[in-house]
């Protein structure tokens, strides 16, 4: 009998699921910003999806999760913003406003947060 390789005989499986959970909250600009500045949106201001008010924000969960910021329908760069979870009237967003920058009156502010809570299941078949 010729020499052969001996091996184990396994498969495996694996399920993943992401389990993402996505929270939007909205704002309407009260009046205009003008650069060097700030504006400051505190929890209770926003109102949600059902356009209900805020009684919190949630937290962000360590790696596995961020925040998206737009400002009139755009896309904001993270180093402008400030995040702060928080209950009813504590914690709130900070845009942080460059020179030469404004935002008008009237426009709308999306904060969008993402969650995961991943789980996953291993099958090993011998």
């Amino acid at each position: 009998m010729p020499l052969q390789i001996m091996k184990l005989a396994v498969s495996a499986a694996l399920d993943i699921d992401t389990a993402p959970t996505v929270d939007r909250f909205f704002y309407i600009v009260t009046d205009l910003i003008t650069g060097a500045d700030t504006l400051e949106i505190d929890a209770a201001d926003f109102m949600t999806d059902t356009g209900d008010a805020a009684t919190t924000l949630p937290e962000l969960t360590a790696d596995n999760s961020y925040f998206n910021v737009y400002v009139n329908g755009v896309l904001q760069m993270e180093d402008l913003l400030t995040y702060t979870a928080g209950a009813t009237g504590v914690g709130g967003l900070v845009i942080t406003v460059p020179d030469g920058s404004t935002i008008i009156a009237d426009t709308p502010v999306v904060l969008e947060i993402t969650n995961f809570a991943p789980t996953s299941e291993a099958t090993i078949n011998t």
